[in-house]
């Protein structure tokens, strides 16, 4: 089956993060899950920005970009909001991706040095009323444009985790769309 590298998101490897992880290995994929926050959790978005934020985004970023490092090139990025930084990045910059799958985020290109790769495929899921959809929908658009295959799935909803069971804002009905696209993006890809 396929490859993929999954970042998670600012809560850090909350439980409904690594469930998602094994849904896909019980889809017979190999997924590999990076700690980029180094074994910390938190409750709320605001603290896990907080957090990468005195980190600093780009040690983040360097943190994912090496966990790719002695993978083989011909994997699926995937990232969860602040994850789809690093997943993003790598699909773009590193050659012989497979895909990558952005799930509550969508960062425009140009924020990793050009265009998105037209032949990497691309989906992006998002909520409609998501409290960053503002900046995160026209990027996403952005980005499924400049894909020869990619797709932007909006879901009807304002919860930003919303596939994530151990977040405040898990919605069980579009969790399941979105895993049910997921594993067949993966199977179609690989």
């Amino acid at each position: 089956m396929t490859t993929i590298i999954l970042f998670h998101h600012a809560l850090g490897q909350t439980s409904g993060f690594l469930g998602f992880a094994d849904q896909l290995r019980d889809a017979g994929h190999t997924v590999h899950t990076p700690d980029l926050f180094e074994g910390k959790t938190f409750d709320a978005v605001d603290d896990g920005v907080a957090h990468a934020r005195e980190v600093g985004f780009d040690v983040i970023g360097k943190r994912g970009t090496d966990a790719a490092a002695d993978l083989p090139a011909d994997v699926v990025y995937g990232g969860f909001s602040l994850g789809a930084m690093p997943a993003q990045e790598l699909a773009q910059t590193r050659p012989g991706a497979k895909g990558a799958l952005l799930y509550h985020s969508g960062i425009p290109s140009s924020e990793f040095g050009g265009r998105w790769p037209e032949a990497v495929p691309l989906q992006i899921h998002i909520m409609e009323n998501d409290p960053y959809a503002e900046e995160d929908i026209p990027a996403a658009k952005e980005l499924v444009g400049e894909a020869a295959d990619g797709a932007l799935f909006l879901y009807p909803g304002s919860g930003h985790l919303f596939a994530d069971p151990s977040s405040a804002d898990y919605d069980e009905e579009a969790a399941v769309l979105l895993m049910e696209r997921t594993i067949a993006f993966l199977q179609r890809v690989g």
